[in-house]
């Protein structure tokens, strides 16, 4: 089994470093330069080694170890669900090619794990796994989008490498210190070599980084940009600001941005994107959702039965973001039925031709 290799294989790294230490170790005091230089030097090589061990399973083993991520978490094979993120994927890779067209040097693999939970990983490779739970929770292509896009941003700018090989080094050094060995010591690396793949331990500046890399992919595809700050209006009204029934990096509630400041990032660079003109106020108390164009009241946007007010309220701004950054508020609005349009931009449905007049009115007059 190519996971129980995997240990093997790191566990004679780590029996190799710590080989000087299987004898109980003399008091520092004692201990000559000679022993304490050829301890640094035995950490260097093991350190080196490891560090090839992951270049490989980050480039030319990174099927293999693609591999081991399904035999672990195991594998969700429904057949809409697989299909719903083919195409989301395709598009996020379409649209990050725009702007980084590295992706293409490394395409993400990627699978659907049977985990309910809401959340999803990127790991070594440019291997990703997307829990059950997220179309669980999720009932949109838009938003699961935005949490594709965060981990694939983490992907591009190499985040994950980067946090394994800081942890790992930690890993080493601290069995040592505490003079673990043998195979304890190598199966503790093992586990964590493969378990780190869901618990990626990026720092609060990469986490910002990949919310708004998210952001930049999103405006490249048709998906909707207020999708953004409307994930985490839903996460916040399911979870709480700061949740801790999470797993892995997105959802770290310790030292990562809380769930309200990304929301109030995603709706500030809504904003900016629209050219200053489009913003959601929400009531935090009652979850609802004020949309204002060039400062003044649009609309208050009803609930359905998939979104509370508020949530829905980011995805009409985020229609009208895109109106107003590709120019389309030079046309007039207007209703065709029950839905309303600002030039060929949809912006919402409404619940009756009345209503969807009154919008159209209240759009023409301060547009």
């Amino acid at each position: 089994m190519k996971i129980r290799n995997l240990k093997k294989k790191l566990a004679a790294v780590a029996a190799a470093a710590l080989l000087t230490f299987s004898i109980a170790p003399a008091p520092v005091a004692d201990a000559g330069w000679a022993e304490i230089i050829a301890g640094g030097i035995s950490m260097g090589v093991q350190y080196q080694q490891l560090d090839e061990q992951m270049k490989y399973y980050d480039n030319d083993g990174r099927g293999e170890y693609f591999e081991m991520l399904e035999e672990k978490y195991g594998v969700n094979d429904d057949a809409e669900l697989n299909e719903r993120l083919d195409g989301i994927m395709a598009s996020l890779t379409s649209s990050i090619g725009a702007v980084d067209p590295t992706i293409y040097d490394k395409p993400y693999n990627y699978f659907i794990n049977p985990d309910e939970s809401f959340n999803a990983f990127c790991s070594l490779g440019h291997n990703m796994s997307v829990n059950t739970g997220m179309f669980t929770l999720v009932s949109n292509d838009d938003e699961i989008a935005v949490v594709l896009g965060h981990e694939m941003g983490h992907g591009q700018k190499e985040h994950v490498r980067k946090s394994l090989k800081g942890m790992l080094k930690s890993a080493l050094a601290g069995t040592v210190i505490a003079g673990t060995v043998g195979g304890a010591a190598g199966d503790m690396l093992g586990d964590m070599f493969i378990n780190y793949s869901s618990a990626v331990h990026v720092t609060k500046p990469q986490e910002w980084e990949a919310d708004n890399l998210a952001f930049e992919y999103m405006k490249n595809s048709n998906y909707n940009i207020g999708a953004c700050a409307a994930i985490w209006q839903r996460v916040m009204e399911q979870y709480g600001d700061n949740s801790q029934s999470f797993v892995g990096d997105i959802f770290s509630p310790s030292d990562h941005p809380s769930h309200e400041e990304r929301r109030d990032n995603y709706n500030k660079k809504m904003k900016e994107y629209s050219n200053g003109a489009v913003e959601v106020k929400v009531d935090d108390a009652t979850h609802t959702g004020l949309v204002k164009v060039k400062g003044k009241e649009f609309a208050t946007v009803p609930a359905d039965d998939m979104m509370s007010s508020a949530e829905r309220s980011f995805f009409v701004a985020g229609n009208l973001a895109r109106a107003y950054h590709d120019g389309e508020n030079a046309s007039a609005a207007y209703a065709d039925g029950t839905s309303v349009y600002l030039g060929n931009q949809f912006i919402m449905d409404a619940w009756d031709g009345d209503y969807a007049a009154n919008l159209v009115e209240t759009l023409n007059s301060i547009k």
